[in-house]
């Protein structure tokens, strides 16, 4: 029986491992390069460090990291955007979507995509931020809410294909503790 060795095993398994290592790292790739054109290149900038700090906890290689500085403070190729997009999940969950796109129509349409194919759909800009507080880390909710279990089901199911694409960099909602974000 071919394909059950336990090579076999090992190369699927560091293949499936290899392959979330890069989706994470070209998340972080393309915030560190938003940063450093925003620092011009500086990498003492709070922005960049703190980049920088989370690209070192994901164990991405440092002469990654000097590229992507490099590589953008030097690029004149299309500029990134940070977008924030809302919308309301499973149990009435609010959902804050933060994108970081050189497309701003594709990523629409794509959060349009899973957003529909899970239930939901784009609200309007303001309509959920208001039961969260933005801070340095990102969003924190204010007000929480608890969801059944069929609902918790199917908002890890909706944040699951959110956290697949490419250009979606973090996903926050409002759940109570104890259902998993």
């Amino acid at each position: 029986m071919s394909g059950h060795n336990k090579f076999s095993k090992i190369k699927r398994l560091k293949a499936k491992n290899d392959a979330q290592k890069s989706k994470v790292f070209t998340k972080i790739i393309r915030l560190l390069t938003v940063e450093a054109k925003k620092a011009k290149g500086d990498i003492n900038a709070p922005g960049v460090r703190a980049v920088i700090q989370k690209a070192k906890e994901a164990n991405m290689p440092s002469d990654n990291i000097e590229r992507a500085v490099k590589k953008a403070s030097t690029d004149n190729s299309a500029d990134m955007e940070e977008i924030t997009y809302e919308s309301y999940g499973p149990g009435g969950i609010a959902v804050i979507i933060d994108v970081l796109t050189d497309n701003r129509n594709r990523a629409a349409g794509e959060i349009k995509h899973i957003l529909s194919d899970n239930g939901s759909s784009l609200a309007t800009p303001g309509s959920a931020s208001w039961a969260f507080e933005k801070t340095i880390e990102g969003w924190v909710p204010k007000t929480t809410m608890p969801i059944s279990d069929e609902d918790a089901e199917k908002l890890e199911k909706l944040l699951d294909a959110l956290e697949d694409n490419d250009d979606v960099q973090e996903v926050y909602t409002n759940v109570e503790e104890g259902v998993e974000e």
